[in-house]
């Protein structure tokens, strides 16, 4: 059954404009969550269309849509060419990924997501994946945690930190969100209090469940399953993915680094559709608080 909290889906319009769904085609949401956009998308095929939605936490699957047209994949989105390749699809109309977390996930007290609650500090999108944020907090040195606050949290303090962090591990270590908080907060600017702290949080969830990585291997699978004329749609809600995913659609590479062929041309497998980033209205932020960091993103793979 579904839950009505678990999410809202972000630019609902905006996606569904920007796959430019076919109605018998076949599409995928990487990004299933509480399968807003694939219900969306499930109302514009026919009989013929269909539907693979991706997601490896577990709870997602409460939301499973009983439809014919659609199929549950219970995996990382990393894995998309293989699982296509097993459900007997060589191509696909359209790809969606809407990279945020879920309400679901914060509001979830026992999965330590958010600084709001005092709990373990897990994590883990996939609860069967071996390593939790209290383990990287446990493990890694020095150096390795300032990167990861640096690199994903863009944190000024990053290094001092990472510091408190490592020699807490004298005391017990760091193993509940309220341990957290407790080590980091003399290096937490109280006027920005909530975004550091949410910026902390993000680069946590960001090596757990090693999302960079998994969105680059999307990335690459998701332009080689795209027939000529098939449209990607990618919501982003930081610079660091929304970089990824820009650098990509410009040159076939997260680098961002063109590669032209003899005449000039830009050996790149998809073209932008929209050249300006689409965000959501005052009206969506309103009533959808989590979509304010949101940026739409969507390109056409090049006829060949």
């Amino acid at each position: 059954m579904q839950s009505p909290v678990y999410h809202i889906p972000a630019l609902l319009k905006e996606c569904m404009d920007g796959l430019n769904i076919k109605p018998a085609g076949t599409y995928v949401d990487v990004t299933f969550g509480g399968g807003g956009h694939s219900r969306e998308i499930l109302k514009n095929l026919n009989a013929e269309g269909r539907l693979y939605s991706f997601d490896q936490d577990e709870d997602a699957q409460r939301n499973i849509v009983s439809d014919d047209r659609f199929r549950f994949v219970y995996s990382n989105f990393k894995y998309l060419k293989n699982f296509m390749h097993y459900h007997g699809v060589e191509g696909v109309d359209g790809v969606l990924a809407d990279l945020g977390v879920s309400f679901h996930h914060f509001d979830d007290s026992e999965r330590g997501f958010s600084f709001r609650f005092d709990a373990p500090l897990d994590m883990r999108m996939n609860r069967k994946a071996r390593c939790s944020a209290a383990d990287i907090l446990a493990t890694y040195d020095e150096k390795r945690l300032s990167q990861i606050f640096s690199l994903y949290g863009e944190l000024r303090n990053a290094h001092r930190m990472a510091s408190a962090i490592v020699a807490r591990r004298d005391k017990g270590g760091v193993k509940t969100t309220g341990q957290l908080l407790e080590v980091v907060s003399p290096f937490i600017n109280r006027k920005q209090e909530k975004k550091e702290l949410a910026q902390l949080f993000q680069a946590l969830r960001i090596e757990v469940n090693n999302e960079m990585d998994s969105l680059r291997c999307m990335l690459r699978q998701a332009s080689e399953l795209l027939n000529p004329g098939g449209r990607l749609v990618v919501i982003t809600y930081h610079s660091l993915e929304d970089r990824i995913v820009k650098n990509f659609i410009k040159s076939g590479n997260v680098e961002g680094v063109l590669e032209k062929d003899f005449f000039g041309r830009v050996n790149a497998p998809l073209r932008a559709v929209n050249n300006k980033v689409i965000v959501p209205t005052d009206e969506e932020v309103e009533c959808n608080p989590r979509a304010r960091s949101a940026k739409l993103r969507i390109a056409e793979k090049e006829e060949q």
